[in-house]
Order: C-alpha cells, then structure tokens, then sequence
C-alpha cells in the first residue's frame, strides 16, 4: 500500500484477466487481502495508503468492498479456487463494526467458499477493541488477530504517535484468548529515536509474557513523506542508526528464540497468508490502493476510497493499472522473497552466478547450503539485501 503506484497498463473496465492467466489458477493456495484505508490518527512513520476523517465512505465500505469481492468471483469464473486464507488489514480494520467486517467475510465465503481450516486474520489497535467486539469478531469466523503493540514502552509510544497506553497490548490479548481466537500476534518496532537498549528489552519482555503465538519485529523505517521524515530532516529527531538496528535484532532473535524464527522478521506460528506473498502464490487484494497477484499478472487499485467506490458505483475494475511478469521476472521475485524464509531459497532459482556466489557466502558465514536450499544464517539475515544482490544474478 504504501507509495506512489506505478502506471503498468490499463486494466480492461471489465477486469478480465489474460486466459493463460486464468489457466494456471489454482496451482498455488490462494488468499484473499481486504485493505480497510481508515484511521483516527495517522502515525508519524507511516506510509501506508490510509485516511482520517472520511466518515460517510467509513460507514458505506463494507458494501463497496462486498461489491468487489463479487466482481472478483466474475472476473476468475467456474475456475475460482476456495480461499486458503482472509487477511484484513489497513489501516485499522476494526474501525469497522464486527458486523461490517464480518459481512465482508460472508462475502468471500459465498462467492468463492472457505477452505477446510481457512486462516481468517483481522489487525487491529489495542485501543480499537474491548473483550465483547473481540468475542463478536470471533463470532463472525475470524481465528487470528493481530495487534500492533509496537512498544511497552510510553515515551516510545509518544514519538510513534501510538494512541493506545501501555500495558492495553497484553490486556487485548488475553481477552482474545478468551473469546476464542486461535492465533494472537503482536507487532513491534525497535529503533525509534529516544529508544534505549533497556527500553527494547522491556518491549521484548512485555510482549513475550503476553504468550502470543505470534511475534512480527520490524526496524523502523523513516519512510520519503512521513511526519517522521520531516521531523529527522529537521533535526528534531535523529535517524535510525544501522549498528543499534543490528543490535536490536540479535536481541530480539535472542528474546523470540523459544518461538522459532521462521521469515526475517517474524517468530512463531506462521502466518499462512504471508507466506503465501513470500512464496509467490495467487492473491485477489480487496480495497483501495491494494494489490492483486494471479498466476503471474499483478495489478493495483486506484488508492483514493472515493475513486476506488466511484468506479465499483459504476460496475467497473477499480484498478488503476497492471503489469504481466515474464517467467524471468517470477523467478528474481521468488528469490527475492524466499532467501527470507527459513526454509530457504530452492537452489533451482538461481542462475550459474547465483549458485556460484552461494558457496562465497557461506564460506562468509551469511548462508548455510542444505541439499537442494540455501538458507540465511543469523549473520546472513543482518545483511540480507546484501546477499540477495549475489543470489539474483
């Protein structure tokens, strides 16, 4: 969501897909993505395709986005796969009523059916929800949730521009045990300006005590735009350093290591939807400014809610523009993704300078080669976009 779009090739008003497209559906699991773009504030750091104050297409969305869950069932026909997995996002998905997100949800299930033992996973702010929306979300037939916690810290949360108090993370995630959820994750970030190594730590503690069965750790990010740019571009606020960001990692890598790592970023039970995007499956993104992926065609929507609602008004794609990706194009795209996992990068995605440079890696220390993958160490995954510039040659 986040970012300028690029312009691509028109998409058909009909949004049909190419029929070699439709062809292939079905070979990968497939998911469904609905992008809620609404916020009461808007973070400092974030770049996301979000909005404040649009209450009357706040009200009206969960219709706009049913409209375009019944174009998508149009558009991929008879050979419509059951979806795997539901990911709502945003944005703050639970701005809606349980009732509004679960009507999406029955959508979906309608149009294209559920899979046996589907993940349906809602985010949500801390402040966002109490014990009886989180038991009426559970009733709707979401079973994972995720919570952006960020920090335990309350001066982080200050500059973070997070609205919720510290300690609300870990009341919500016991009321969403207690409602039923089936997976509960937190989101952090470490590296915000004014944040100690005992201040991460805390986070860390605090997070882990809560006993999610998720954790996502992400440096922050000073994002082209964002409040928080300008504020570094300033001088009011320092900039990330690169060596207390590594720092914080291996803290971090050291604190969820009872969790297991499985991608860069994340710890735990895995989060079936993401590892759907890692590992280049088929994707139809519900909402403004979201992406789709089908069978190597990928598109975009228009990003604005107005645009987005005017043209599904209309009976039209709301998408802004497409690209076809070249058999090439998938195949850098896997590794750039896969070398994250760690399950590693299947060796047969490299080129004859790609399999080369993983015996230099690993002689580095950065990769570890096992049968037929080539897998991140701990070093490695500190300088992963390093070597991933060596793999997709």
């Amino acid at each position: 969501m986040a970012g300028a779009l690029p312009d691509g090739e028109a998409v058909p008003p009909d949004g049909s897909l190419p029929e070699q497209a439709l062809a292939r559906l079905g070979r990968e699991p497939f998911g469904i993505y609905v992008h809620v773009p609404f916020c009461v504030t808007r973070c400092g750091y974030c770049d996301f395709n979000t909005y404040t104050d649009l209450g009357g297409l706040q009200a009206t969305y969960a219709e706009t986005a049913v409209a375009e869950v019944r174009m998508a069932r149009k558009v991929l026909g008879e050979r419509a796969p059951r979806v795997d997995t539901v990911f709502v996002g945003g944005g703050t998905p639970t701005l809606l009523s349980a009732r509004d997100l679960g009507r999406v949800l029955r959508s979906i299930e309608q149009e294209f059916g559920l899979a046996e033992g589907a993940e349906v996973t809602t985010e949500a702010n801390p402040d966002s929800v109490d014990a009886d929306s989180l038991a009426q979300l559970r009733e709707q037939g979401f079973t994972r949730i995720s919570f952006g916690m960020q920090s335990a810290v309350p001066h982080v949360l200050a500059v973070l521009d997070r609205t919720h108090t510290a300690g609300r993370p870990q009341r919500a995630v016991a009321e969403a045990y207690a409602a039923g959820f089936e997976q509960v994750s937190l989101d952090l970030i470490y590296g915000t300006p004014g944040e100690s190594d005992a201040d991460w730590e805390m986070s860390l503690d605090t997070a882990l005590a809560a006993k999610p069965t998720h954790v996502s750790a992400y440096a922050l990010i000073v994002e082209e735009g964002t409040r928080l740019a300008r504020q570094v571009a300033r001088g009011e606020l320092p900039a990330p350093d690169d060596d207390v960001l590594a720092d914080r990692y291996l803290m971090a890598d050291q604190a969820l290591s009872s969790l297991g790592w499985y991608e860069v970023s994340n710890w735990g039970e895995p989060c079936r939807h993401n590892l759907g995007y890692w590992r280049g499956g088929d994707w139809w993104g519900i909402g403004p400014g979201a992406h789709s992926h089908v069978a190597g065609v990928r598109w975009w929507n228009r990003k604005h809610p107005a645009a987005y609602a005017a043209r599904l008004g209309a009976g039209e794609s709301p998408g802004s523009g497409r690209e076809l990706l070249s058999d090439e194009d998938r195949r850098v795209e896997r590794v750039l993704l896969e070398v994250r996992l760690r399950t590693g990068v299947p060796l047969h995605l490299l080129r004859e300078a790609g399999l080369a440079a993983t015996a230099t890696l690993a002689q580095q220390g950065l990769l570890e080669v096992d049968m037929d993958r080539a897998i991140l160490t701990l070093k490695g995954r500190l300088l992963a976009d390093a070597v991933v510039r060596d793999l997709v040659d």
